[in-house]
């Protein structure tokens, strides 16, 4: 999707919402900032990888008093985001240090190799004030053969059938995840599963 022609990218961004939505991903996200914040509470967010912003509307839907800012490298990934957006370089976030209480991304971290995961991870910490948080996928048959095999039923985008499998496999277990965590600096750093969505949540605190 990233090297796709904006033409064909936007099936797969409307695909990416609609798995966020059904598929785990909103569930995740509320259940993680549960821990972390109160309904009621000021807050900033960088939301990294944003795309299209479905999980940064997420945030401020719940929490109205969050700012949340969205950043991509590709501008036309943020056509459909709202709010504030960034086109920028996750490996050299445009902000100064601990500019956001959290850094988070989400099905982002997978695109890369690990070396270039930890080096993420260190920017994200730079700019963090209280936390940097991910979602990402468990790498695990079920959720490989899923896209896949219900293309006909949901009628997903051919990129999408093509990319979900590969993005899977490139997903991590929980502690290969953790290892990278801390590898970055991020020291007490905790990984949770969450189950039927295969997804990952970290949680690192920088404080």
């Amino acid at each position: 999707m990233d090297s796709a022609a904006p033409e064909l990218a936007r099936g797969a961004l409307r695909d990416l919402v609609r798995i966020n939505r059904f598929l785990g991903g909103h569930i995740v996200l509320r259940s993680m900032l549960s821990r972390l914040v109160h309904r009621d509470e000021e807050f900033s967010v960088l939301d990294v990888g944003a795309a299209s912003g479905d999980m940064a509307a997420q945030i401020r839907r719940r929490y109205p008093r969050a700012t949340v800012v969205c950043l991509d490298q590709r501008p036309i990934h943020l056509d459909a985001a709202s709010g504030l957006r960034v086109a920028g370089d996750a490996f050299r976030l445009p902000f100064g240090e601990r500019s956001f209480d959290f850094v988070f991304s989400s099905l982002f971290l997978h695109h890369f190799e690990d070396p270039h995961v930890v080096e993420l991870l260190q920017s994200f910490r730079r700019v963090a004030r209280r936390a940097v948080l991910a979602i990402d996928l468990e790498r695990h048959p079920l959720a490989y053969y899923f896209i896949p095999s219900t293309k006909m039923v949901l009628g997903w985008d051919p990129i999408t059938v093509n990319d979900a499998p590969v993005s899977v496999e490139s997903g991590f277990h929980r502690g290969e995840l953790l290892r990278l965590a801390h590898a970055a600096g991020l020291t007490e750093a905790a990984v949770t599963r969450h189950h039927p969505w295969f997804r990952l949540a970290l949680v690192a605190p920088t404080t």
